[in-house]
């Protein structure tokens, strides 16, 4: 796991993705050879948080623990959570946007404006889901209620967007554009796994496990694994990929206190029993 004691520079070149989040916490480059504790106390950032968010991005198994999580201001939760909604719709969905339009242009008119109306009507989803978390957003930030989980609503987005790569790379013609076609991808895919990430910080650090139920998702994902199913079994049953359902095994796991399967089952048992 990565600590305040580590050089900055040491741990974005572990983790390369980590230099998208450097903006989103007002944090410039040029750094040096300055530490993660040094960096973020000169940018006034919060430590505790800035680490928590890049362990998530970066370690699948990282699972903060309720102190760790109580150190953190929810107002400083919240306005990183909202400079990374800024961060997807005024940056990375007008990259995308240009690099669609390309590979559009080169796949023929039927196929180009399938993609593009396709695209459109993703970005408002986009944008309706962005209005409707900010309102919940809000609401933490001036402290009248906790945030709603959203991992349901977020695993649409990120689904659609899973769509788009296949259809681009299996469906679409554009032998000229395989380049920009590629680079469309990689984009999306990079997009897909930060939009993962984002859920689970808002689930983590927003939705403590004693004042929620489990999701209707969760409860899909538990009855499977509780049925002894693997993780990429229960991706497979429900179209899903496997890291979200990981993703859903933790907040499963957070929200119930249970790790083993054996002991999910159980609690899946009882809990269909009442």
């Amino acid at each position: 796991m990565f600590t305040g004691r580590m050089k900055m520079a040491e741990m974005i070149a572990s983790n390369y993705d980590l230099i998208l989040m450097l903006p989103r916490f007002g944090i410039a480059l040029g750094f040096g050879d300055k530490s993660v504790k040094e960096v973020c106390h000169e940018a006034n950032v919060d430590e505790n948080l800035f680490l928590m968010v890049c362990n998530i991005y970066s370690f699948d198994d990282f699972q903060p623990d309720d102190d760790e999580i109580a150190r953190i201001e929810k107002h400083q939760i919240v306005e990183h959570l909202q400079a990374s909604h800024r961060y997807y719709l005024d940056e990375r969905l007008p990259h995308l946007q240009h690099h669609l339009d390309r590979v559009a242009d080169g796949a023929g008119n039927n196929s180009g404006e399938v993609l593009r109306r396709y695209f459109a009507d993703y970005r408002r989803e986009v944008q309706e889901h962005v209005r409707h978390e900010e309102k919940n957003l809000l609401a933490v930030k001036n402290g009248e209620r906790q945030m709603e989980s959203h991992l349901k609503s977020h695993d649409n987005i990120k689904d659609r967007l899973n769509d788009l790569t296949q259809i681009i790379y299996k469906y679409v013609p554009g032998k000229r554009l395989t380049e920009e076609m590629m680079e469309l991808v990689f984009d999306i895919m990079q997009l897909s796994r930060d939009i993962e990430k984002h859920a689970q910080i808002e689930d983590l650090l927003l939705a403590p496990p004693e004042d929620y139920e489990l999701s209707e998702r969760e409860q899909e994902v538990l009855a499977l694994v509780a049925q002894g199913l693997s993780s990429k079994e229960v991706a497979d049953r429900l179209k899903i990929s496997v890291n979200t359902v990981n993703t859903h095994r933790k907040s499963i796991t957070r929200k119930t206190g249970i790790k083993s399967v054996a002991g999910l089952a159980v609690y899946w048992k009882l809990k269909n029993e009442k």
